[in-house]
């Protein structure tokens, strides 16, 4: 499967979100490289499965939607 990227933006933001986490939660101060390597793994290890977690999700929602629309024709 093709690395999951995100845009410029969404990058920033998550990475912001990883710091004041360690800051608010841990009561740490984590620089961006150290919030850029945790973001890295997160994508890795959660990130196809979120991902795949949501395509299943939108493909069952789908089929639902389908078997609605073939009942209203026959």
């Amino acid at each position: 499967m093709k690395k999951i990227e995100l845009a410029k933006e969404e990058q920033t933001y998550v990475l912001t979100q990883i710091k004041n986490y360690f800051s608010n939660e841990r009561d740490e101060e984590i620089g961006d490289l150290q919030a850029m390597i945790l973001l890295d793994f997160f994508m890795e290890v959660v990130g196809k499965t979120a991902y795949n977690k949501g395509v299943d999700d939108a493909k069952r929602y789908m089929d639902l939607k389908l078997e609605d629309i073939y009942e209203i024709l026959i």
